[in-house]
């Protein structure tokens, strides 16, 4: 009985294919624990997946808001080739409108916001400091001024020891435009071909593995290329919508560069739950310069667009696709900007979904065997 027991226990882990797996992981872990020991020699390729990355997530996002278009225009009879030019024609006129008529007014609005910003923070760090020295706290700022006035004595020691690092800075931001600018020009070419044969990619890749875990390899796919889509359009789509509810609702109160702060807004809500934050961030010191009763609209017109976003535009637009709770995206976009940081906080969505959608396959297949596994049990039972 015990024999059997344990074959079982071995038939259900895989037998023999358990052997094979473990012997996988520990080569998996030599090869890391080598690696960590001649990691330069693997330097080149680190460069090269570092350089492609950013025109890959950039082609990557513009085929999914593209690609509904071009499926319309090839449902209606028209070439896919020239579906694609059709679009890439129509995505270069919206952004000459957007050169020609828009970023000069947002350039403006924030020159003049450069300018004046400094002075806003003097206001309301006066207005601050008055309210607190005549405050029940009085006693307790009075210290931490104290305290705060030896910290600034070192100022200019410290701003000497840092300055020797602007070198380093440039050098950094340099590297940063190249990145920019190589994504840019290789962008349209990666996406013609993502929107041409993007959706004979997974097939491909399925006919590279045994035919017997083809079907689940499908299933994954399918569902990580509906995550993704439904979350990119979607966020998209509801950034929008945020904007454009700021941009209303900053007129009505007569609020200070309401078309830069609502842009800031609209870019902002992309990341969920901490782009809001960021984004009234601004707008709260603006509000707060001019009038207490501008905070109070302000903080209406916020309400109210997060309360429309939350109950009525997300739920319509996003519905319950991604099925992840608040707050594990909240510890998602923490951990990831805490890696990863601005690149990390803005994919760590994406990839928790495509992530859940891969083990939650794996865990359905480990049901599918413990209950085939289960049944076989039982039949054993029953003819013993």
């Amino acid at each position: 009985m015990f024999r059997w027991e344990t074959s079982s226990l071995m038939r259900f882990f895989g037998g023999r294919n358990l052997y094979f797996l473990l012997g996988v992981v520990l080569l998996l872990g030599l090869n890391i624990l080598v690696y960590t020991h001649v990691s330069f020699l693997f330097h080149p390729f680190v460069v090269l997946i570092e350089t492609i990355a950013l025109p890959v997530i950039l082609s990557v996002i513009a085929y999914y808001l593209l690609s509904p278009f071009v499926y319309l225009l090839v449902k209606i009879g028209i070439n896919r080739v020239v579906s694609i030019f059709i679009m890439f024609l129509v995505v270069a006129g919206l952004i000459t409108l957007l050169i020609f008529l828009i970023i000069p007014f947002l350039e403006r609005q924030f020159v003049d916001l450069a300018e004046e910003f400094p002075d806003y923070l003097t206001q309301m760090g006066n207005s601050l400091d008055q309210w607190l020295k005549n405050s029940m706290f009085a006693s307790y700022y009075e210290d931490l001024s104290s305290d705060l006035t030896g910290i600034t004595q070192d100022i200019p020691a410290n701003i000497a020891e840092y300055g020797g690092r602007t070198l380093e800075g440039v050098t950094s931001f340099i590297s940063q435009l190249t990145s920019v600018i190589i994504a840019i020009v290789t962008l349209p070419f990666i996406l013609f071909y993502l929107l041409k044969d993007g959706n004979k990619f997974p097939e491909r890749i399925v006919t590279l593995f045994p035919p017997r875990i083809r079907d689940d390899l499908r299933t994954v796919f399918y569902g990580i290329d509906h995550q993704l889509g439904a979350y990119i359009q979607g966020q998209i789509l509801v950034s929008l919508c945020i904007g454009v509810m700021m941009y209303i609702g900053f007129l009505i109160i007569g609020l200070d560069y309401a078309l830069l702060l609502a842009s800031i807004a609209s870019v902002t809500s992309i990341v969920p739950y901490l782009g809001p934050a960021i984004a009234i961030t601004p707008a709260l010191i603006i509000a707060i310069v001019t009038s207490p009763f501008m905070l109070f609209k302000l903080i209406i017109v916020w309400t109210v667009v997060q309360l429309l976003e939350g109950k009525f535009i997300s739920p319509q637009i996003m519905g319950k696709r991604l099925h992840i709770h608040p707050v594990t995206i909240i510890f998602i976009l923490l951990t990831a900007g805490h890696l990863f940081g601005v690149i990390g906080i803005i994919l760590a969505i994406p990839g928790y979904a495509m992530l859940k959608v891969i083990f939650s396959h794996l865990f359905y297949l480990f049901k599918r065997r413990f209950n085939s596994f289960a049944e076989s049990r039982d039949k054993y039972e029953i003819d013993q």
